[in-house]
């Protein structure tokens, strides 16, 4: 009586599991069933996210739900992007209505926990500035005492800002504008003194949006940490897998020096993670439910993170590698071994 007993907890706890697993691999279910990944992004942010001329999306952001797309589905392409605000952002993952966020997200606890987020990584490390007219004057933060700031709602930006003036014990006027091209309009435009968020989004707005870029200053002040990545929504740990070890081979394949030149030929490589990597030897691809060229098909057509970064933020913004720069190089960025 006790061994049956036994044998029905058993039966009922593996019953358990396969009805947990069915209900975890909805989201990828969902991916698998329509062919695409459907990627939030910003609604333009030049080197992060943005449409060039032929209403192609490009920018280190974009490179992250291509790069999914290689390993997932076997093609790069096969992305659709959702131009999403700050405010809109979280609801649209939440929803379903997207099934990644790749938009300059900062990872925080209560995102991470309350909002039912699981982010995947840190694609850029950044940290709040502020943008002004030259012709204002000033060459501090500390001098913006009763300024007026523009700063898009829903941010962690917005919250910094009152921290960090209120710390100083200064005063300002927010003028709160949810859609970035009306946001930076207002701010070129005279309506407000100062234009505040990420160091990187200012040097997007100041070299691509200014109507005289050398008539504006990004002052020296970082006032916070803003640890940007990708995430998706709790509850299907192998899809938040797939997306976080996608991020992660892009970083390993720079470490070892594979690109997207020379991807082919490192196959021959007799390095045992390199092997690894590109599915010479095999179980990497196995362990995520994917084949075993899943991060060669990344590098060979989206490029080791440097890669990225070089053509979509040096390139297009001037911003060298610093807190991105590889741990090898005095950075923050650290690929866990893929093996």
């Amino acid at each position: 009586m006790k061994m049956k007993t036994i044998l029905a907890a058993g039966a009922m706890s593996v019953a358990a599991i396969a009805a947990n697993n069915a209900h975890a691999g909805a989201a990828l279910d969902g991916i698998k069933a329509k062919g695409f990944v459907q990627c939030g992004v910003n609604t333009g942010l030049p080197g992060f996210s943005a449409a060039n001329a032929e209403g192609k999306w490009e920018g280190i952001d974009v490179d992250i739900c291509r790069a999914i797309a290689a390993a997932l589905l076997g093609d790069s392409n096969k992305v659709q992007y959702t131009p999403l605000t700050a405010a809109q952002r979280f609801t649209a993952l939440q929803s379903g209505e997207i099934d990644i966020l790749s938009r300059n997200t900062t990872w925080t606890l209560t995102r991470d926990t309350s909002l039912g987020l699981t982010f995947t990584g840190v694609n850029y490390y950044d940290g709040q500035g502020f943008l002004v007219p030259t012709a204002l004057g000033v060459s501090s933060a500390e001098e913006l005492d009763g300024a007026t700031v523009c700063v898009e709602p829903g941010t962690t930006t917005e919250l910094n800002l009152a921290d960090y003036f209120r710390a100083k014990g200064m005063s300002f006027q927010p003028v709160v504008i949810e859609n970035i091209n009306e946001a930076t309009a207002a701010f070129f435009s005279g309506r407000c003194d100062v234009y505040t968020t990420d160091a990187s989004g200012l040097a997007s707005i100041r070299s691509t949006m200014a109507p005289n870029p050398d008539d504006y200053a990004i002052l020296p002040e970082i006032i916070s940490k803003e640890p940007l990545g990708p995430a998706v929504a709790q509850g299907d740990e192998q899809w938040a897998d797939i997306a976080r070890w996608a991020q992660i081979a892009m970083l390993e394949a720079e470490e070892y020096g594979v690109t997207s030149a020379n991807v082919d030929e490192m196959k021959g490589s007799d390095n045992p993670g390199i092997q690894r990597l590109l599915g010479v030897s095999p179980g990497m691809g196995e362990a995520l439910g994917l084949d075993e060229e899943w991060a060669y098909r990344i590098i060979k057509e989206v490029g080791n993170y440097g890669e990225s970064y070089e053509k979509n933020v040096t390139a297009k913004l001037g911003l060298e590698r610093g807190l991105n720069a590889l741990w090898t190089e005095g950075g923050l960025q650290y690929a866990m071994p893929v093996r």
